[in-house]
């Protein structure tokens, strides 16, 4: 018989070892390799944890200092000196009409300035209480502005409402450490058409910023002769009220006075009150007519709020006093600052003192005018010559100095921030309705005043760079102290630091520097080079930031951050941050898109980084690459040109299929209508978008022309001379319009409240680089010379001639014009860069 086989269970475990059984040295490797492993996972898990934890910190501290990156200026000295703006360093400049927004005003470029300024309204009137202070379109004047203004020393303004006219005129007088003095002269006048002489209470007023005292001084119960005064900047000074005549030498007229002394929270506060201590309790009674009740200052009530336990503004008051004269017209009054360390005064700044020196400055600014400009040498009538200077006049009356925080933001904060606190002097586009400034509306005023005084144009934008943070970024519009925010929309206040604006301010230092090449012993130009010397690293920056921040994503193409992202509610979503604002760009914003307009500024600045590097003696080969890169026509036309318009065109996600509908709600039945939302309307796209040109004519594709990147012999100049002058497209009598009027968004609006702004209306800013490079092409040899002759004579006549008829008839300079009608509409009195119309009579580019 066979041997017995073993049975083998497949998957049973072996039988237990026997307690007094070694392990066998197998098992030990196996039992080691398993605690082995364990570690490793276990080590491995700690490291994690600690790795995590680390990159957890790390990415705590970097948010962190990411998120201050934004609110940290620039660690390169200021290009200003900490004193500049003091009056020992800068008497002259000092004192100024530094509050653009008010009708009438006075204060110095100090950070608290005590600051002077004049109210009035008309008695007895068919209103309630006209009350003009801040400069508004809803006052509804027959015009406004400084007819003649240097800048520096003096200057007249004519202010027109209803039934009189008041002339503002001031002038200064240099002397101790302080700025000196200065006088204001007042004078109303009956319109020839008013039935009967008005009555006018004029509100003279000086208020303290946080900082000064004010004590008035009253004689005769209710008549304020003086203030005195004392603050940090200005040390003692008297501010003086004179009686109201109705000449220089005239014997005083009748007035009734009242006065107020109280305390004001903030600048911006200073109307309402004086509107809530108004009342009728007092009579006008003069020697011969009717008593009757007017309107006066009295005490000032602050509204009352019940259950209210603490006063919602907690800022600290200041004192605010003002005097109100009351008088028929016609009358003079003047008032007198004086500086309480002007020690060796030989007279008082008055009457026939003041006439006389106001004569001198004004022949002085007559001459300089005449001398920069030459409009009487190129044959231009009074009438044209006088609308000029009250265009220069009104940007140069218009300068303010700004001083407060910016609120920011970037997408390494959850809220936004304040921005360190700073000084801007500017130049601003309208008194009325943007009294602040904007950046790329600088660059332009800078051309005009540079011709003026390049000393304004140094400092302007000395102050522009100093507010500069350390990634390059400066906000482009700069909301400064709380009268200013004052004035502006919530949703406008927060700036945002991934937003660019055109970076024109480039333009204004391409003309210092011609200034300073073609002329460098001029006395006016010698500063410009150290100026330069110590811009130079902060330039470095913003050109730096903009190839790094607004960089595309082919190369050398370049793309507008910021366009609004709720493309719903659009009917093309708007590029605020081009200063083109609702000017047709791709339908569906991303990331794809190309801008030719920032693509030819980028030219533009990389050749003046060039040029301002080799004045310097600085490495400049970078800047030459890039602006030779850039300004290759072959490049532009690859990127930009498109066939099918044969035009420059920007490139992106797009559909022309698109219109604003009314938005659908569903309302179940039964339900009351008024408790669901309203319709709006909403954008309906009808085709969907694809990669491909925008296709849109109007002011973008002129861009590679107006920055005269192209070529004198380019074919592409044929294309856009011809629609240019095609008035089925661009051309109007009045001016380029900004759109073509054969585009599908020609006059459209944007949303149910937003009114076509640059899709047709003409705007003179673009229309002057449009005359200025005609002007260069008319000059340069090629073959389309001739016909660039022939446009820049039609169209500048064109402009000039509109915008004086305009201002003829209306009493404004207007911020666009109408290119059906060449009416002036939007913001006026707008002498931004409207006042270009100057250049554009001189000639001078």
């Amino acid at each position: 018989m066979g041997r017995q086989r073993k049975r083998v269970v497949m998957g049973e475990a072996a039988p237990p070892p026997r307690k007094d059984e070694k392990p066998s040295a197998l098992h030990r490797k196996e039992k080691k390799k398993k605690v082995d492993i364990g570690k490793v996972f276990i080590n491995i898990s700690i490291g994690l944890c600690i790795f995590s934890l680390i990159w957890f910190f790390y990415a705590l501290y970097m948010r962190s200092v990411l998120s201050k990156r934004v609110v940290t200026l620039h660690p390169s000295p200021c290009v200003l000196d900490a004193n500049s703006s003091n009056p020992k360093v800068s008497p002259q400049r000092f004192w100024g009409s530094y509050r653009p927004q008010v009708y009438f005003g006075m204060k110095t470029r100090s950070p608290r300035s005590i600051v002077t300024g004049m109210m009035w309204m008309r008695q007895f009137s068919d209103f309630d209480v006209n009350l003009r202070h801040t400069c508004e379109q809803g006052d509804h004047l027959q015009g406004y502005g400084w007819q003649m203004h240097d800048g520096l020393t003096f200057g007249v303004q004519e202010i027109r409402d209803t039934d009189f006219i008041l002339t503002t005129e001031f002038v200064k007088r240099m002397g101790g450490d302080h700025g000196g003095d200065w006088t204001w002269r007042i004078t109303a006048k009956q319109h020839s058409s008013a039935p009967q002489a008005p009555i006018i209470s004029l509100m003279l007023y000086a208020a303290a910023d946080t900082q000064g005292s004010l004590q008035a001084q009253v004689e005769e119960k209710s008549r304020l002769a003086s203030i005195s005064g004392f603050s940090e900047e200005l040390g003692k000074f008297k501010i003086t009220f004179r009686k109201p005549v109705t000449g220089e030498v005239s014997s005083t007229k009748y007035a009734s006075y009242n006065y107020l002394q109280t305390v004001s929270p903030g600048l911006e506060k200073l109307t309402d009150i004086v509107k809530l201590s108004l009342n009728r309790r007092l009579v006008y009674n003069p020697p011969s007519g009717e008593k009757r009740h007017y309107i006066a200052v009295d005490t000032h009530k602050p509204p009352h709020h019940q259950n209210q336990q603490k006063p919602t503004d907690t800022r600290k008051e200041s004192d605010f006093v003002v005097h109100q004269v009351t008088v028929q017209a016609p009358f003079q009054i003047e008032v007198l600052f004086e500086s309480g360390s002007f020690y060796d005064r030989p007279n008082q700044l008055v009457g026939s003192v003041m006439t006389q020196e106001l004569e001198k400055r004004k022949a002085e600014f007559n001459a300089k005018f005449e001398r920069k400009f030459g409009l009487e040498s190129r044959g231009f009538s009074q009438g044209h010559i006088k609308f000029a200077k009250a265009a220069l006049s009104n940007m140069l009356g218009g300068m303010g100095y700004f001083y407060g925080e910016s609120v920011v933001h970037s997408v390494y904060n959850e809220s936004p921030l304040l921005y360190p606190e700073g000084a801007l002097f500017t130049a601003v586009p309208s008194r009325s309705f943007f009294p602040r400034g904007f950046l790329w509306d600088e660059g332009f005023h800078q051309l005009l005043l540079s011709k003026w005084d390049p000393q304004v144009t140094r400092e302007a934008i000395a102050h522009w760079f100093d507010l500069m943070n350390m990634e390059g970024w400066i906000p482009r519009e700069q909301i400064l102290g709380d009268e200013a925010r004052s004035k502006v929309p919530a949703e406008f206040v927060v700036q945002r630091n991934e937003n660019a604006n055109p970076p024109t301010l480039f333009l204004a230092l391409q003309e210092l520097i011609e200034q300073l090449s073609s002329n460098p012993e001029e006395e006016a130009s010698q500063p410009t080079l150290p100026f330069l010397r110590r811009l130079f690293p902060r330039l470095k920056t913003w050109f730096e930031w903009y190839n790094t921040t607004q960089k595309g994503l082919l190369p050398n193409s370049y793309r507008w951050r910021g366009r609004d992202k709720d493309t719903n509610l659009f009917l093309n979503p708007k590029t605020l941050t081009s200063g083109l604002d609702d000017y047709p760009r791709a339908s569906h914003p991303s990331a794809d898109e190309r801008h030719v307009d920032l693509h030819c500024w980028m030219a533009l600045s990389s050749g003046i980084m060039a040029s301002i590097a080799q004045l310097l003696g600085e490495p400049h080969q970078d800047y030459k690459l890039s602006h030779d890169v850039l300004s290759d026509n072959n490049l532009l036309n690859e990127l930009h040109w498109s066939d099918q318009l044969h035009a420059f065109s920007d490139y992106g996600n797009h559909t022309q299929a698109v219109s604003l509908q009314q938005e659908k709600v569903y309302v179940p039945h039964g339900q009351p209508r008024n408790q669901f939302p309203v319709a709006r309307l909403v954008r309906s796209v009808r085709r969907a978008p694809k990669p491909q040109y925008v296709n849109a004519l109007g002011y973008v594709s002129l861009f590679p022309f107006l920055l005269q990147i192209l070529q004198p012999d380019s074919p592409k100049l044929e294309h856009i001379f011809r629609d240019m002058r095609d008035s089925s497209k661009l051309w109007t009598p009045y001016g380029l319009r900004s759109l073509s009027k054969a585009d599908p968004l020609y006059m459209k609006r944007n949303t149910e409240h937003d009114a076509p702004y640059w899709r047709g209306p003409v705007w003179i800013n673009i229309n002057y680089l449009t005359v200025k490079a005609l002007h260069h092409y008319s000059n340069t040899e090629g073959p389309y010379q001739e016909k660039a002759a022939v446009l820049y004579e039609e169209l500048r006549t064109n402009l000039i001639n509109n915008v004086y008829r305009q201002y003829v008839e209306t009493g404004y300079i207007w911020e666009q014009y109408n290119d059906s009608t060449g009416r002036g509409q939007g913001s006026h009195p707008f002498t931004g860069w409207s006042a270009l119309t100057v250049l554009m009579m001189a000639e001078q580019y």
